[in-house]
């Protein structure tokens, strides 16, 4: 008997009860499924976030906090607290280093989207998820006055298409109190999903947005005929906000100073990624009550072994004691025990990491096309063999009360079982 391998009899202890077992593995296998889940979307979520926007090097608008700042003029969340004047864009566009500049003018939206004022420039250098520039599910960029190209999103849920053609309306909201249906847009471009706040806007040229404001907020101008306005100097006298790329990022710092101290207007300019790692300091708190909430419900697997083997224990003292009969001494009781714990659990964290992988696998593209969500590493890793490995160790070490249990009973118990 002593010298039968404790694992394999360990195997034959677990298959001997293979109803309670594999309920054990199951509830390790989708604690530690739900774990590695909501690790792998928490730090796809992160790396997401902080992609939003990538290859610009400095956001310039109005001065306020850098998180305010980051908001309205990327996540198209609240409003500036102030635009900045044409001229002091030009002066940074023509500053030494800038290698292009895409301005931005917001404040009006289409049932309940935002409107983005802007140049071809924006199709050209906006960048997210690391590098990845704005492809066109379908058409083109705008060219005319009052073309428009949307994200999406909006086409997705409004059932638009290019050729349709749509009116915008000053402020926002889902109905539009003023609206500027004098001079309606024609849908000419439909954006390929980002998962950025771009899949929820709609984007028209600066010239438009100056347009159907002539005469005020109202638009009361903008009853002069299109073929009119297309003739017209329309040059915005003021922006909302401005993206800025430079030939070298190490001259970010340098010019970030100059805009921040710049003595005709208050200006402020941050680095998108700083300022995205503050907002996300913010917001992450959900990420780690998340994660806290999966770190417990894996313990909870674990103490279901436990309770497992501990219900288990009086039954199984006339077998001890035959075992003992047979040879075995206290501590194979022992650890056979402990083995027993183990491999439930070591069987439970790898169907359960198997099972995250394939889910992720099949989960992966939806996520991307719906909420630009990036999962990174859709394969096993060292990660998730550290996770198998602490699941198994951690019940290891919880085998050990039931298996002092049992190696102190094995001790006192003969033949006969006192109950």
């Amino acid at each position: 008997m002593a010298r039968l391998p404790i694992l394999n009899l360990a195997l034959r202890s677990i298959g001997n009860r293979r109803a309670t077992a594999i309920l054990t593995v199951l509830t390790v296998a989708i604690s530690v499924m739900l774990f590695l889940g909501v690790e792998k979307v928490r730090h796809g979520a992160r790396e997401s976030f902080e992609n939003t926007i990538s290859g610009v090097d400095l956001i310039v608008g109005a001065r306020s906090s850098p998180v305010n700042l980051l908001l309205y003029s990327v996540f198209h969340i609240g409003n500036a607290t102030n635009n900045i004047t044409w001229e002091s864009y030009e002066t940074v566009a023509s500053a030494p280093g800038v290698a292009w500049t895409v301005p931005i003018s917001l404040g009006d939206s289409h049932r309940g989207h935002r409107v983005i004022g802007s140049t071809p420039g924006l199709f050209e250098h906006y960048e997210y998820g690391g590098g990845r520039t704005l492809e066109f599910a379908s058409g083109e960029p705008f060219d005319d006055l009052f073309d428009a190209v949307i994200g999406a999103t909006v086409a997705r849920e409004l059932g638009y298409q290019t050729g349709d053609s749509i009116v915008v309306a000053h402020g926002m909201g889902e109905v539009g109190f003023v609206e500027h249906d004098n001079n309606p847009f024609t849908v000419v471009g439909v954006l390929a999903p980002t998962g950025t706040p771009l899949d929820q806007s709609v984007m028209v040229t600066l010239e438009a947005i100056e347009a159907i404001h002539m005469g005020g907020a109202t638009g009361s101008g903008a009853t002069v005929p299109a073929e009119q306005l297309r003739e017209m100097d329309l040059t915005p006298d003021q922006l909302t906000a401005f993206y800025v790329g430079l030939n070298s990022p190490v001259a970010a710092l340098r010019l970030q100073r100059a805009i921040n101290t710049y003595p005709d207007e208050p200006l402020q300019a941050v680095i998108p990624g700083v300022a995205l790692s503050q907002l996300w300091s913010i917001v992450g708190v959900a990420e780690r009550t998340l994660a806290a909430v999966a770190a417990f419900v894996v313990l909870t697997g674990l103490v279901s072994i436990l309770t497992a083997i501990l219900t288990s224990l009086n039954e199984r003292r006339r077998e001890m004691a035959i075992l003992r009969a047979l040879g075995a001494r206290p501590h194979h009781v022992f650890v056979l025990l402990v083995a027993e714990a183990a491999l439930v659990a070591l069987a439970g964290a790898v169907i359960g990491t198997l099972a995250t992988y394939g889910a992720l696998n099949m989960l992966a593209p939806l996520l991307e096309a719906r909420f630009g969500l990036v999962l990174p590493g859709l394969a096993p890793g060292l990660y998730d063999l550290a996770i198998v490995g602490a699941v198994t160790g951690a019940a290891a070490v919880l085998g050990f009360f039931p298996a002092w249990r049992a190696y102190r009973n094995s001790l006192a118990d003969g033949m006969t079982i006192r109950l």
